[in-house]
């Protein structure tokens, strides 16, 4: 049964393949850095990297060789090809697109390609079972297999005109999300009601269902809200605030507390617009907050303008850390910042792209700065017993500074429903 080409849309039957010149480039960079690390060719089918390098995440892989080899890059598909085709560019995919051999005819295909080498893998991602797997499929070409991982993550680091262009995008529908909620939220409202309002305007804008995340075994719930002391309760999830969730096995997010009068209620907002990460914390509440609650936001408030200078100015990463988390020090907030003992988060900011956790991080051990072209969601919180208060918004650093990818102050740092 023939399938209609034209159903492959976004919203209004826009277009919403990656460009084909994107994909030339990244392929292009992946190429040049291959040649820089001394790496004949790479094979990648985690889903992510292939979709950055292929425009789709259909089953197969692809084959990408360095600047100085003669392999021709192929991108092999198992399922479905003419869907992987039609992603990849149609007529104008940059290089063939060809069904997947079995996985015992690898070896010579990559052969019939012009390699000579294993190819590297993404060791550092794919699951080991798979990564072993692969190897033993190529055990008669030469040498050994090297991991590409941290070559893939470096490059995807620097988005593109035309990713910062989707990020932006993302952050429009983000602040809609945000407007929702404002209308819609208050008193007495539980803390999933409020996430479901959100929920449909993320939807709506053709948010297509998963956050992905490199850090095993995380996940992510894209709404979290938190109302007065359910911010308070540990998860699993790396962050200043992970929420009740609506059950022990989704014990992430939104649960069922419900707003009460005076208490602060965090919403962190992430959202997905054609693959690419916005995320956006803001304070509500329903009633005034005590003056302490205030104080406190407007010193989180400073700490992430200093944040935003020093990464601005070129500061590794780990220097931002050490001049935010030491003001917060300064400040009186050592022991409630990015959460309580013995339940603390370590950082003050996160990079964003394709996945919500990319890197490098505001931490210790990231040594170097954010690039120009890199995303990063800044958002410095502190926790306490009755409540969490904090603000978030995703940068991205050009030549100018840094510059908002979400509402920034086009939206209050805290609203009150009443």
């Amino acid at each position: 049964m023939a399938w209609d080409k034209e159903s492959l849309t976004g919203p209004n039957g826009v277009d919403w393949r990656v460009p084909v010149s994107e994909l030339e480039n990244r392929r292009k960079l992946l190429s040049e850095a291959l040649s820089n690390y001394n790496i004949e060719s790479v094979l990648i089918d985690d889903p992510v990297e292939l979709y950055w390098l292929t425009g789709g995440r259909q089953n197969g892989m692809i084959l990408v060789g360095s600047k100085d080899s003669d392999i021709e890059t192929t991108h092999w598909v198992k399922r479905s090809l003419e869907r992987a085709k039609f992603e990849s560019g149609g007529d104008n995919c940059p290089d063939p697109v060809l069904l997947q051999p079995r996985m015992s005819d690898l070896a010579n295909e990559i052969r019939e390609k012009g390699g000579i080498e294993k190819p590297a893998l993404l060791e550092g991602k794919i699951p080991h079972d798979r990564w072993k797997f692969i190897n033993q499929k190529l055990i008669s070409l030469n040498g050994d297999s090297k991991d590409c991982t941290k070559i893939m993550y470096e490059l995807r680091e620097i988005k593109s005109d035309w990713e910062i262009k989707m990020l932006r995008e993302s952050g429009e529908i983000n602040k809609t999300m945000f407007e929702a909620i404002k209308e819609s939220g208050g008193l007495g409202k539980t803390e999933l009601e409020m996430a479901s309002i959100a929920d449909k305007v993320s939807r709506k804008a053709g948010f297509g269902g998963r956050i992905r995340m490199r850090k095993w075994p995380m996940d992510c719930d894209r709404v979290v809200i938190v109302a007065g002391n359910s911010a308070s309760v540990p998860s699993y999830f790396d962050s200043a605030i992970g929420g009740v969730g609506a059950s022990p096995i989704s014990s992430l997010g939104s649960g069922h507390a419900k707003v009460e009068p005076n208490s602060p209620v965090t919403v962190d907002i992430v959202h997905l617009h054609r693959g690419y990460v916005s995320d956006c914390t803001r304070m509500f509440s329903a009633g005034k907050l005590s003056n302490e609650w205030i104080e406190r936001l407007d010193d989180m408030v400073e700490i992430r303008n200093k944040v935003v200078s020093s990464l601005g100015s070129g500061d590794n990463c780990s220097k931002t850390w050490e001049i935010g988390s030491q003001l917060a020090k300064e400040m009186g907030y050592e022991e409630n910042l990015m959460g309580m003992l013995p339940d603390k988060s370590n950082f003050l900011g996160h990079s964003v792209g394709l996945e919500l956790d990319e890197t490098p991080v505001i931490a210790k051990g990231f040594d170097r700065p954010l690039n120009y072209g890199g995303i990063m969601a800044i958002e410095p919180k502190v926790i306490y017993e009755d409540g969490c208060i904090g603000t978030e918004d995703t940068f991205v650093r050009t030549r100018n500074g840094m510059e908002y990818i979400t509402m920034g102050d086009k939206f209050p740092f805290i609203t009150n429903w009443n």
